[in-house]
This record gives C-alpha cells, sequence and structure tokens, in this order.
C-alpha cells in the first residue's frame, strides 16, 4: 500500500493597506512611525484564527488626502489617514456609493484652535493681512483641512468672491512661494511653518482665527472590521504606541521622523514639543464630532457633497478599548482637550537649539536672544528659537516672530504684525525685529 503524505495546509494572508501620509505633521502616529519603527507588527494577532497568517502590510504614502480615498474605493486599502476635511468627504463618498461604507476610528493629532492651517504669502510679499488678499490669488490643496479653512476664512472677511483660489498641491505650493510665483498659498500641517523655517514665506492667517479645531485621523473600511476586529484594534493601539513614543521625547521623535520625511526637525519639534501645536492623543472627542458636523455643511454650501450618517460612521468601539485596556477612563479622556492659552503655567518663555547640544529653555525671551547671539559669536550653531504669542498663547519660532520691546528691555512676542503694532501703541514699546534682538 503507498501511503500519500499530507500536504500541509497553506497559510492565509491577510493584505492590510494603509494609506498615509508621512509628510504631514498629525498624521505620522498612524503612519511613517509605525512603518519605521514596526509597531503595528508588534500588536497583530499571531494566535487562535490568526496562528498561521501571514500579514502583508503594505504602506501607500500620499501629500494629501484624496487620492487615499481613491484608493480606498478601489479596494486598494484598509485604512487612511487623513485630515478632518478629507475624512468628511471619505465618509460621504463611501456612503454614496451604496457598495461599502467606512468607519472614522481614531484621532491622530489635533490642535483644538486650528493651528497646524495658515495662509503664507512671500517674505518679500506687502500683503501682511487676509483683507490684502482681495484681488489677488491663493493656491491651495482642494478637498483638503487647509481648502475648508480657506473656504471659511474668506467667507467669514466677505473676500470670497474677491480671491482667485487655485489648487496646488504642498510641493508645489510651497516651491511657488518661494520663486513669488503665487501672492499666496493656504496649505496644512507643518507647511507654514516650513516655508517660515526656511525663510521663504511669512504667514499673514492662522487656522486657530478661523475658529475651528483641526485634526487628522483614521478610517477604515466596515468590510475589514467587520472580518478582522482584532487586526484594526492592532492598529489602533500600535496608533497610541506611536503617540506615546513622540510624547515621551520629542527631540529624538523630531529628529527620526525628520530622517525619514525630510521635514526639517526643528519644523517637527515645533509640533511634537510641550506647548507645541499638536497634541497626539486618539479619542474622539464632542468638539471633534461638532466640528465635523459644522465642516461638513460648509462643504455642502460650496460643493455637492452629499449627506453623511455621522452617527454609525463615528466608530468609538476600538478607541475605546485601546483606552481601557491602557487601565484609563475613556469617558474621562473624552472631558481633557489640550489648548493653547497665554501665559500658560509650566512652560519656559523660550527654548533654543543648539547644534550638538540640544534643547535649553530659558525664563525670558531676552535671556534666550542674549544666549543666541553668544552662541553665535562663539561659532556655534543656533538652530532654531522657540517663543509663544503673546495674543494666542500659540508657539512659534523666535526668528519670524514680531517683537515689542518694553523701556526695561523686555520683550513680548506676537505671531502677527498688526498685534506687535497695537501692542506697542498701547504700552509705549518699540515693534523691533529678531535681528535687532539677537545679534
Amino acid at each position: 500500500m503507498t501511503v500519500v503524505a499530507a500536504l500541509p495546509a497553506s497559510a492565509e494572508t491577510i493584505e492590510i493597506g494603509i494609506g498615509h501620509q508621512s509628510t504631514v505633521t498629525n498624521t505620522v502616529p498612524g503612519g511613517i512611525i509605525l512603518e519605521r519603527l514596526q509597531l503595528l507588527e508588534k500588536h497583530l494577532p499571531t494566535d487562535g484564527r490568526y496562528a498561521d497568517v501571514d500579514y502583508q502590510i503594505v504602506y501607500q504614502d500620499y501629500t494629501s488626502g484624496p487620492p487615499i480615498t481613491n484608493q480606498m474605493l478601489a479596494g486598494k486599502l484598509a485604512f487612511g489617514v487623513m485630515g478632518d476635511y478629507p475624512l468628511i468627504v471619505n465618509g460621504a463618498k463611501f456612503e454614496a456609493s451604496g457598495n461599502a461604507v467606512t468607519r472614522f476610528i481614531a484621532v491622530t493629532g489635533y490642535n483644538l484652535k486650528g493651528t497646524g492651517n495658515g495662509i503664507v504669502v512671500p517674505v518679500a510679499s506687502d500683503v501682511y493681512s487676509l483683507e490684502d488678499l482681495a484681488g489677488k490669488t491663493i493656491s491651495t490643496p482642494v478637498g483638503s483641512a487647509a481648502w475648508g479653512m480657506t473656504l471659511k476664512a474668506l467667507r467669514d472677511a466677505d473676500l470670497i468672491d474677491k480671491v482667485s483660489i487655485q489648487n496646488q498641491a504642498p510641493p508645489v505650493g510651497v516651491a511657488n512661494i518661494a520663486q513669488g510665483k503665487i501672492d499666496a498659498h493656504s496649505d496644512f500641517c507643518p507647511w507654514s511653518e516650513v516655508m517660515e523655517f526656511r525663510g521663504t514665506g511669512r504667514k499673514i492667517f492662522d487656522g486657530s482665527e478661523a475658529g475651528i479645531p483641526t485634526f487628522h485621523g483614521t478610517v477604515v473600511l466596515k468590510s475589514f472590521a467587520d472580518e478582522y476586529p482584532e487586526i484594526v484594534q492592532a492598529y489602533i493601539d500600535a496608533t497610541m504606541e506611536a503617540q506615546d513614543w513622540i510624547s515621551e521625547d520629542p527631540v529624538n521623535a523630531a529628529t527620526q521622523v525628520s530622517e525619514w520625511t525630510g521635514i526639517e526637525k526643528e519644523v517637527l519639534y515645533l509640533y511634537f514639543s510641550e506647548g507645541g501645536i499638536s497634541t497626539f492623543e486618539a479619542s474622539i472627542k464632542p468638539q471633534w464630532v461638532e466640528a465635523l458636523k459644522y465642516d461638513h455643511a460648509l462643504l455642502a454650501r460650496e460643493t455637492d457633497l452629499t449627506p453623511l450618517d455621522f452617527d454609525s460612521w463615528i466608530d468609538p468601539t476600538f478607541v475605546r478599548a485601546g483606552f481601557e485596556a491602557r487601565g484609563l477612563d475613556y469617558e474621562e479622556q473624552l472631558t481633557e482637550v489640550v489648548s493653547s492659552e497665554p501665559g500658560a503655567p509650566g512652560l519656559a518663555p523660550a527654548e533654543m537649539w543648539v547644534e550638538g547640544e540640544g534643547i535649553e529653555t530659558f525664563d525670558s525671551i531676552e535671556a534666550m536672544t542674549e544666549a543666541a547671539a553668544s552662541v553665535a559669536a562663539e561659532g556655534g550653531t543656533v538652530l532654531a528659537t522657540y517663543v509663544y504669542d503673546k495674543a494666542s498663547g500659540l508657539k512659534l519660532f523666535g526668528h519670524v516672530a514680531f517683537y515689542v520691546e518694553a523701556e526695561g528691555g523686555e520683550l513680548t512676542a506676537f505671531m502677527k504684525k498688526g498685534d506687535a503694532d497695537a501692542f506697542a501703541a498701547e504700552t509705549g514699546g518699540a515693534v523691533v525685529a529678531w535681528n535687532a534682538i539677537a545679534s
């Protein structure tokens, strides 16, 4: 009798497609950090039905959210990480298709006031306010969070019919600002600050002035979540670990992500650091739901965007489980929102990053500027300085701020020239430039 050995059953292969944006600061915990630190592999299930699974994780990198939605609609991606406006469009498009739907499952990063989005002009421009854009052209990635902010800002200022809007991807808009080929460019995080740091652009409007929070988050195909809930949970757990990794050592995180993405570490530190622009925390707070509904109404007025059932689209099941697994109260977390405030306690008024020495904090802006001048005189390199806007409490680069110097030499920093001018007139101080105080 011939005995035929039984062939081993072939392992199931599960492909996990993740569309992310490595150069968009608020999305990095849901994409590039997972990829480079292999955090998803750490959390993926390997027992029970997954004991013999062969995982194929595919990361697809994009410069904005809309292409990710297109790839998800084509069935090529299970997860998508994108900004608030693209998230809404994603949910509405899937719901309108009638074939599949997505679920909004977690936040990757946020700023309660809307900073991260911004409008920038070339440094040599004579434009210093939104009103100065009347009769001019502004470019923006249409469909993005920055585009939505721009629509609201122009409409609120009664400029919607007085400013021409062009569709330009971030790299194109940034290049055009540097070359003076466009009057203004509106973009999402961290491109306004990239242009400021490189010395090619000057911010005239900050997203916080629009009065709507900005955040990025993750959507997943409902069909994938229904079939593989343990994998979705693993993705959320990995994202939360990535968020912790940023908070535990912002300098290291900024340095590492810079090496992976090409975004300057000094810019990333502005976002990652304590008191910085972004907060990396995953819960879906009531403020985000309210903002999403507002944004949907705005898009419905401006475009042909279809309705979205928010009650079914927003699914906090997985992120709630992620918090509970860490022994944290999810309901309590929903009430904790980080917001920039003038004179926030516990934050040093100024910081300086010196090459080879890391971050140093100072009790005053004057002390920081004196130290910066000393470093330069001794042949050292100041990579960046950081101060806080007197008006909003938002963190910004020291070299782009407008300063008011009091008679006694005390310095106060402002994001906008108009605020500095008004404060100087009120207090009898003088508006001074960075080069005058740090040399």
